[in-house]
């Protein structure tokens, strides 16, 4: 058990590390934004790759922010019926969209690294491969399905537990 605690707390941990790194992104992204709209407006002189180079920081930042936004408990929820619902009744519901999401994020990673493992291209304007953003998807993906992984075996914990 102190060895499942220690794994959840590093893969929390890294969860935390790779939404950093997908935070650091966001700064550059908006400035080649900017310097590119600027540029377009009034010297008519866009920023080659711009739109390339902000597809796969978007990429980067999104695939790596979804695991820690779960984490958090960031993700939407639309609560209008399921809070009309009795405590087991919604513990029920949370469990079954939890194990539909990792059956879903689940099919999300294996086709992420099957693609990632099969991509030789590159992009059109700066020739930048497309293989390891096709590999993040895999690699975000995993951190999202352990990180539903961990928050459903806390709901079926808490599905179980006697009612004080």
């Amino acid at each position: 058990m102190r060895a499942l605690k220690g794994f959840r707390s590093a893969v929390e941990a890294l969860i935390r590390y790779s939404a950093t790194m997908g935070m650091v992104i966001l700064l550059p992204l908006m400035m080649i934004t900017t310097v590119d709209v600027l540029g377009r407006s009034f010297f008519n002189k866009p920023i080659a790759g711009t739109f390339e180079l902000s597809e796969y920081m978007l990429a980067v930042l999104i695939l790596l922010g979804a695991a820690y936004t779960q984490q958090i408990k960031g993700h939407v929820t639309v609560a209008f019926l399921t809070s009309k619902f009795g405590r087991r009744a919604q513990l029920t519901c949370r469990v079954l969209t939890l194990a539909l999401s990792l059956f879903i994020v689940g099919i999300l990673v294996w086709q992420g690294f099957k693609l990632g493992i099969e991509e030789t291209g590159v992009t059109d304007q700066l020739r930048i491969p497309r293989a390891p953003f096709k590999m993040l998807v895999g690699i975000g993906g995993g951190l999202l399905w352990l990180q539903l992984l961990f928050d459903l075996t806390d709901a079926i914990a808490a599905l179980v537990r006697r009612p004080s």
